[in-house]
């Protein structure tokens, strides 16, 4: 059976590489080199070496001129590094010719990106989201990865000619087996959805955590609801997203999902593949668009949330922005120069806990006019129908008295007529 071979996991030693074409590029180039640094390092890789080159002319054979790549080489036989690494998209050409000169492994940002997307996923969903990026990557670096492409098949009695070449044969079986992958993914989305109809039938206002890959979010799910979710110091710790109750001060309840992280220069194609993931923002009542404070590229970020979200579909949805990690040193220019941002925004650290009362009462505020809030006179025999409007709705107070129970609250589709011969008219 054909398969997409990973490459071996015997690197030890990294050289990273950014090209930009105008010396205003390098700042950036740079903080992009961190970010990459950081991804390398998360898959137990030591970095020996960066550098940020400007071009002027992009070679198509290596995409810098003769020179430069003769420095470079020298470079790495310095450091005695086992692979390079550019941050910039390089061609399956580039790639090879790079391979053939330096005699080690070459890769680009795309290909640390989905290594470490393969090391985090879990669920079957997020495992086959990324097996389907991969193997797209895969399909135009065929040449690179086998040794047997060269060879030709011969033909049968009844064929002509040479035959396919095995490279040809390989891209139909990878093909084939994008499509395969293809469908089990929409079987799985279709799970999905049938658990989110489910909640959405009560249905409880849903919330979506958004933001830039280690910004938080699965810490403020945890503090907010008590959960466990995988949290850590890390890009991508986590790529499944968790749904968890939040039980609001006043008795309102509501669904908090914590969705896969966002980053600069993220490969198109996982962002096509890890949709089914994202797409709780596109259905949620609310967005979370969680942000964090401590990063000096904090603008940046944001601004490839924004622009992932408007991919998406979901930059109409209403948006909270959550200012997070104000215990980390956010001092009180970069705080005003936030607040400027948006009146409505919140600033928490979801790790000390400093804040989030002010959250919650922002949720509070939020969902207070989505729902009808109604009075109801249950009798001291029905609490059944109390406790299902404490469960399956909202239930704001409640008070007990000779005639019954006295209730407000929202109640959710059946309960309604369940409770409609209790309801008081003021």
């Amino acid at each position: 059976m054909f398969e997409v071979k990973e490459k071996p996991r015997l690197v030890e030693r990294a050289y990273l590489l950014a090209c930009v074409h105008s010396e205003k590029d390098r700042e950036e180039a740079d903080s992009l080199l961190d970010e990459l640094d950081e991804l390398i390092r998360n898959l137990g890789i030591q970095i020996v070496g960066r550098k940020v080159i400007r071009i002027r002319k992009t070679s198509p054979r290596y995409m810098l001129g003769k020179g430069k790549v003769d420095e470079i080489l020298d470079e790495l036989k310095e450091v005695n590094a086992d692979v390079m690494v550019f941050d910039n998209e390089i061609s399956p050409a580039q790639q090879r010719n790079w391979e053939n000169e330096s005699k080690i492994l070459v890769i680009d940002r795309h290909e640390v990106i989905l290594d470490v997307f393969a090391e985090r996923a879990q669920t079957k969903e997020a495992k086959l989201q990324v097996k389907l990026a991969r193997l797209e990557y895969s399909l135009p670096r065929l040449r690179r990865a086998w040794t047997h492409l060269g060879r030709q098949r011969g033909g049968g009695v009844t064929q002509r000619g040479e035959g396919e070449a095995q490279i040809e044969l390989d891209q139909r079986m990878l093909r084939d087996q994008i499509s395969v992958t293809r469908k089990e993914i929409v079987q799985v989305s279709k799970q999905r959805q049938t658990g989110r109809s489910r909640r959405q039938r009560l249905p409880l206002p849903s919330v979506a955590i958004v933001g830039y890959t280690n910004a938080g979010k699965t810490t403020l799910l945890n503090t907010l609801t008590g959960a466990n979710a995988l949290s850590a110091d890390k890009l991508f710790a986590t790529l499944d997203p968790t749904s968890r109750r939040l039980r609001l001060p006043t008795g309102r309840v509501i669904v908090l999902t914590d969705t896969v992280g966002f980053i600069r220069k993220l490969p198109h194609r996982l962002v096509d593949s890890f949709k089914a993931t994202l797409e709780e923002a596109l259905v949620a009542d609310l967005i979370l668009h969680l942000v964090d404070l401590s990063n000096p590229e904090y603008e940046a970020q944001m601004d490839t949330t924004q622009k992932v979200l408007a991919e998406l579909g979901a930059s109409d949805n209403e948006l909270v922005t959550v200012y997070n990690k104000v215990d980390r040193g956010g001092d009180e220019i970069e705080m005003l120069r936030a607040k400027k941002v948006g009146k409505d925004s919140v600033f928490i650290s979801a790790q000390t806990g400093e804040g989030v009362p002010r959250l919650i009462d922002r949720l509070e505020e939020i969902f207070a006019g989505k729902r009808e809030i109604l009075k109801f006179l249950i009798p001291l025999s029905r609490y059944d129908l109390v406790a299902r409007l404490r469960d399956q709705g909202e239930l704001t107070n409640e008070e007990t008295n000779d005639d019954g129970y006295t209730v407000l609250g929202s109640p959710r589709d059946g309960l309604i007529h369940a409770l409609e011969e209790y309801k008081v008219f003021n």
